[in-house]
């Protein structure tokens, strides 16, 4: 099939049509750009919500959770879970996929566990597109779970109009862990496994965090939840629809989409210069060799990188420029 039959299968609600589109947008084929580029101006619809925060809170059991209760109020859901790739193999077991099994089977819920391909942003560089995709289909929810790998999971905040960072009561010093980065994209502040010891504590210390932070119309809430238990998840969802209808209010809704797509361009930039410079054997050649100067001490790091920097013009230009 061609990007166009796709596109006219996808929006005439063929689930088959939608996954075949998000297997062509995960391997970046020019039939999935194409797909992208034409579905584009159909986007906006859906709700968008990431789910983040560290390994080990919870987070695939409390979007298992918000999914079944998004069910409840007659909303259908889209299920972007991303699992971290090996280093070394570059594949991923998608677990997620697993413990989200009982969700497959209800026609209401599209769930998609993917790869993050060495993403350090806590999802695939694809992951936006797939959200695009699961929007036009005509999912009323996208939940988007990252990988979970820690701190440094922001980029979820570029693909998810509400961010919900989640953290639990065994985690430790609460202060320490919950770093700037994932605190500064959050719109919504969930203690998980509430049912622990510590929990109270670890609220309050949210709490106090959040009252000393710099903060935009928006203040996030810091609610609990008992995922496995169903507790506090009506309470949740309420909390996200009010975040979400913030985002669509006339007073804030423009600057939000603004921030919005300005982060996913940059994001995407980003990737793509990574993915570019490193698919030229030139650079590749040149690399190799600050490598060896490197770890002979003949320069520095820091040197090097600059050295690689400046060199990028002339190994990118075509003979027809040099």
């Amino acid at each position: 099939m061609d990007a166009q039959e796709i596109v006219d299968s996808l929006l005439a609600g063929d689930r088959r049509a939608l996954a075949r589109a998000i297997t062509h947008v995960e391997a970046d084929t020019m039939i999935g750009r194409e797909i992208l580029r034409q579905v584009y101006p159909r986007t906006g619809r859906a709700q968008t919500i990431g789910i983040t925060g560290s390994a080990g809170t919870g987070k695939s059991t409390l979007v298992g959770a918000v999914a079944r209760e998004e069910r409840v109020r007659g909303r259908t859901v889209g299920i972007v879970a991303v699992d971290p790739s090996s280093p070394f193999s570059h594949g991923a077991i998608l677990g997620d996929r697993i413990r989200m099994q009982e969700l497959t089977s209800d026609p209401g819920v599209f769930l998609r566990s993917m790869a993050s391909r060495g993403n350090l942003g806590g999802l695939s560089e694809t992951a936006t597109g797939v959200v695009d995709l699961m929007d036009v289909f005509g999912h009323d929810v996208v939940l988007i779970e990252t990988v979970g790998a820690g701190q440094d999971e922001v980029e979820v905040a570029t693909t998810a109009q509400t961010t919900v960072l989640v953290t639990n009561p065994a985690a430790g010093d609460e202060v320490q862990s919950m770093k700037a980065g994932l605190m500064e994209i959050a719109q919504i502040m969930v203690v998980n496994k509430a049912d622990l010891a510590g929990a109270d504590t670890a609220v309050a210390q949210l709490r106090a965090l959040l009252a000393i932070a710099n903060h935009d119309a928006w203040k996030p809430p810091v609610l609990s939840t008992v995922a496995r238990a169903n507790e506090g998840v009506a309470e949740l969802v309420d909390s996200i629809d009010d975040h979400q209808e913030h985002t669509r209010s006339d007073t804030h809704g423009a600057q939000e989409r603004e921030r919005h797509v300005r982060g996913q361009i940059v994001a995407l930039v980003r990737a793509g210069l990574h993915r570019e410079v490193f698919e030229i054997d030139k650079v590749n050649s040149l690399l190799d060799e600050l490598v060896l100067e490197v770890a002979a001490r003949n320069q520095d790091p820091r040197s090097a990188a600059g050295e690689l920097l400046e060199a990028l013009p002339k190994l990118w230009a075509t003979p027809e420029e040099m």
